[in-house]
């Protein structure tokens, strides 16, 4: 293998792995507050989850108006049984009823509050101090990199064909991971493929590679071969045990999972559990906005930006930029240029992406970038309505 010649790897994790559980918890709680505030840009979540043996364990900080000035208890405890049952779990070591839920969520702190509420509209202060980043590469239809995109395209379609029962005797915790072949920056193969997923008794993982085959084959650009010597299912022999009985989970330990599969930098902070006022989220979020409307105006054939805010304060502190040597305009001229096409405080951030709505229990699984923006609230940071203004500069 030459220098221009490299493997880059990528995972993913389904909707039923224990992480994932928490995450999918702790956005339901989130949707919840949005959903029933009176003036939802107000709602304030920091929702934590924790799941293990029959057990599910909720705290943090929330606060809200009307009937969510309280917090009620048997509500929430309500949304993480819903987001079991819907997720498949009826397993005897953990099942949607049988598990035991103790919540432990209160008022926010009014330090935090005070930092972030806006005493004008438009100074409303970011929710934390922190980075974020965002990415995007023409590599792909949906402006995202091949060995993350795999990687979760071939656990939702393990997932859809386990509902529809297309495929039985499989449970809903899986991992995925794909490695990539790279020449001069571009994909040009599949190099290996990994899947663990939990199963029943006696179903080994020659009769469960023989239905996973026809679902790579299908997800893969077509002229790329299937390196069959190099694709590994349930490597171990044994996936049994499974879900939070064989590994616990929490809320915010899938972050390389939820954005670009390690390819580019990470802030640190994670998204499931926060309302919008947390830039961690929502500025992650705007960065992915910009960088895809960079990428898909044709500036560069990839793009990170960087964004670093301070709580209490609206505009970022610092911008970074890097097209990877792929940019046709200067880094300089488009950080400004940003600045005037994109509100980047908090505010603008919430109405330019519409992120008071309760969009997030689904942005929990799979990703949170390279889906479809359908004109129906959900991954509104996918929409592409910048580019023929971002085309102007070149």
């Amino acid at each position: 293998m030459t220098e221009d010649e490299y493997i880059f790897t990528s995972e993913s994790v389904s909707e039923g792995h224990p992480d994932k559980i928490c995450d999918q918890i702790s956005d339901a709680v989130v949707d919840y507050y949005l959903s029933n505030c009176n003036l939802p840009e107000k709602a304030r979540v920091a929702c934590e989850t924790m799941v293990t043996s029959n057990k599910v364990i909720i705290a943090g900080e929330v606060r809200g108006d009307g009937e969510l000035k309280n917090i009620d208890n048997n509500k929430i405890e309500s949304i993480a049984r819903r987001v079991i049952k819907t997720i498949g779990y009826e397993q005897e070591t953990f099942h949607w009823n049988k598990v035991e839920v103790n919540v432990n969520l209160h008022e926010q702190s009014e330090d935090i509050g005070r930092g972030v509420d806006a005493v004008e509209k438009n100074q409303e202060g970011a929710g934390d101090q922190g980075i974020m980043f965002g990415y995007a590469s023409n590599e792909t239809d949906v402006f995202m990199p091949f060995p993350i995109k795999l990687s979760h395209d071939l656990l939702k379609e393990l997932r859809n064909k386990r509902i529809k029962k297309e495929i039985l005797n499989l449970g809903p915790d899986a991992k995925s991971q794909f490695s990539i072949k790279y020449k001069d920056g571009r994909p040009v193969g599949i190099h290996s493929v990994v899947l663990s997923v939990q199963h029943e008794e006696g179903n080994t993982p020659e009769k469960i590679k023989d239905k996973i085959l026809p679902i790579i084959e299908e997800i893969k650009p077509k002229s790329w071969k299937l390196p069959y010597d190099n694709i590994f299912i349930n490597p171990t022999g044994n996936f049994v045990i499974g879900g939070p009985h064989g590994d616990a989970g929490l809320t915010g330990r899938k972050i390389v999972v939820d954005t670009y599969g390690g390819i580019c930098p990470h802030g640190g902070g994670a998204f499931s559990g926060k309302d919008p006022s947390k830039v961690d989220r929502s500025g992650a979020y705007m960065a992915r906005y910009i960088a895809k409307n960079l990428v898909a105006a044709k500036i560069a054939e990839k793009c990170t930006i960087q964004l670093a805010y301070i709580i209490g304060v609206a505009e970022p502190i610092s911008i970074f930029l890097d097209t990877h040597g792929t940019g046709k305009v200067e880094a300089q001229k488009l950080i400004k240029n940003i600045k005037e096409i994109f509100d980047l405080k908090p505010s603008g951030i919430r109405r330019m992406l519409n992120l008071a709505n309760p969009i997030y229990e689904k942005t929990a699984t799979f990703g949170h970038f390279g889906r479809k923006s359908n004109g129906d609230g959900y991954f509104s940071w996918e929409k592409l309505d910048k580019v023929n203004e971002l085309k102007a500069l070149l």
